[in-house]
């Protein structure tokens, strides 16, 4: 008899202006520690179209935390002690090209990191960390089958939006010089953010599918003739666009609930105890 399908519960991470909770029905908040320390906020329980989700805000919900001091690994662990098999996040991001337009949703696939202060491993050897050391492969970052489902709703709800991209994270909380964005522009990236690194990195280490719609607000700084990047504009963006992420979302969940995904959860299992190496004794 085959095994039955892995039920299916989504965790949410709102970026800057896009953590409303009014999309879930039946809300309710959950406060919880974590062998990290505490998550952003609270997390609050509740269902999308039937499907169990769970929302964080990334900053909190009234924005107070920068992003250096985001706790990723509280946040990716508490969801993952909730049960929660799928993680979509939203991020705002800066466009590094041409075709990338204010408003755009980039379903980004690779990442170049340059964050210089952030714990990227649960298993760092410290009490209460993971035992052993953990060397997760990065090649593929984002899971491929969720990315796909993402890009399919995003069609067909006529929203534009890029099918790849490859996300450069800053340590922030300061934008770009321009020197560093033409730069980033020569290394090919194609957006840039403060918080993709290391969230991608735990969530892989914890075997959870993870994918993010990227929204672009602003041109960073490298573009001549426009204005620089500011947190105005990027708010302004936001506003008029959050909407786009919240559909895609509010239509993906269930589709990626209605899917079964045993045999991918499995592989991800697979390869985090392929990558621990556990102490000699």
């Amino acid at each position: 008899m085959a095994a039955a399908a892995q039920p299916v519960k989504v965790g949410i991470i709102g970026g800057s202006g896009l953590d409303d909770p009014d999309i879930l029905e039946g809300r309710t908040e959950k406060y919880v520690e974590t062998p990290f320390g505490k998550p952003s906020d609270a997390l609050v329980l509740g269902k999308i179209k039937n499907v169990d989700c769970v929302l964080l805000a990334r900053h909190g919900r009234q924005h107070t935390i920068a992003p250096t001091n985001v706790n990723f690994r509280a946040n990716i662990w508490a969801l993952k002690m909730e049960g929660c098999t799928h993680i979509l996040v939203t991020t705002a991001c800066g466009s590094l090209r041409e075709e990338i337009q204010p408003g755009d949703i980039v379903v980004i696939d690779q990442f170049i990191d340059r964050t210089t202060k952030r714990e990227q491993t649960f298993y760092d050897g410290a009490p209460g960390c993971l035992p052993g050391v953990c060397h997760i492969p990065m090649a593929e970052p984002f899971c491929g089958k969720t990315r796909e489902v993402l890009i399919d709703i995003a069609k067909k709800l006529g929203i534009k939006c890029h099918t790849k991209g490859t996300m450069i994270t800053i340590e922030g909380p300061r934008f770009s010089s321009k020197a560093e964005s033409h730069m980033f522009r020569l290394w090919g990236a194609d957006v840039i953010n403060m918080t993709t690194v290391p969230e991608v990195v735990l969530a892989k280490e914890a075997g959870l599918c993870y994918a993010s719609l990227a929204m672009a607000t602003d041109f960073d700084c490298w573009k001549e003739h426009e204005e620089a990047v500011s947190v105005d504009k990027v708010l302004k963006t936001l506003k008029e666009n959050a909407n786009k992420a919240t559909s895609i979302l509010l239509t993906a969940i269930p589709q990626i609930a209605a899917m079964d995904w045993t045999d991918t959860i499995q592989n991800m299992k697979c390869t985090v105890e392929l990558s621990v190496m556990m102490p000699r004794h």
